[in-house]
């Protein structure tokens, strides 16, 4: 099967050079171009490459941004100048690091890997089920903020805030700021693990301390740690509806 790959650089001679390495490659297709992240996700969902070969430093946000915005990740292989990006790159799971200009052999050894991943991945496919779209306590998600990552396994998240159109993730001693709304992610976190406590509010169950009557029928919620949130009537209703036998 052909690898489908979505070129993204700033630089139109740095694309015209990646075509003109990858021509040697029968095995790539190239789908797209992109020049900045806006194109980029737009491609993305649009076109579903198996690979991006991708920049860092780009106007108006980084390929580690890009990253941030994809529900779906496609395998990444960054193709940049610089060399001081290159621990932050294998924390996202990134197959390979290219510097520019980019060597024949090391864009050959970058795509043998992709083949092999690819391989693998469509091996387990033929032998189990389709996945939900419903993430689960065990998925692992990436998370950027400023200058820091994380990829972090869901269920070690114990509260999700909202802040306006973002979410603020609690976890260990973090707490970053991502670009989803709560209500996106109530949609894709398993119920079974996670609850929408309030307008504000998303817990994970497993992380709950203690429960204590309040309000006008209300709860008062103690996460473990010392964090106290207070449930309306109305999602203290539905709370015991879903935890009673």
């Amino acid at each position: 099967m052909p690898i489908r790959a979505l070129l993204v650089d700033d630089e139109r001679l740095a694309r015209t050079e990646l075509r003109r390495l990858l021509a040697t490659h029968p095995t790539v297709t190239i789908v797209g171009e992109a020049a900045n992240v806006h194109e980029a996700e737009t491609l993305v969902l649009q076109l579903q490459p198996d690979l991006l070969l991708l920049d860092i430093q780009m106007p108006g946000a980084t390929g580690f941004d890009l990253l941030t915005r994809l529900d779906v990740v496609p395998h990444v292989i960054f193709t940049t100048a610089y060399d001081h990006y290159a621990l932050q790159a294998f924390d996202v799971n990134a197959i390979d690091y290219l510097l520019k200009p980019i060597e024949p052999e090391r864009l050959q050894e970058a795509l043998a890997k992709i083949e092999k991943h690819l391989a693998s991945a469509n091996n387990e496919t033929a032998s189990t089920p389709p996945q939900p779209t419903i993430l689960s306590a065990e998925n692992q998600i990436f998370v950027k903020e400023g200058e820091r990552f994380w990829f972090v396994r869901l269920g070690s998240v114990r509260l999700f805030e909202s802040e306006g159109n973002y979410t603020r993730l609690y976890f260990d001693k973090e707490k970053p700021l991502i670009y989803r709304s709560l209500a996106y992610l109530e949609e894709r976190l398993d119920p079974a693990v996670f609850f929408r406590s309030s307008r504000k509010h998303i817990i994970n169950l497993q992380y709950i301390d203690s429960l204590d009557a309040w309000f006008n029928g209300g709860m008062l919620i103690r996460l473990q740690g010392g964090r106290e949130l207070e449930m309306s009537r109305r999602q203290a209703q539905k709370f015991r509806e879903r935890m009673s036998l």
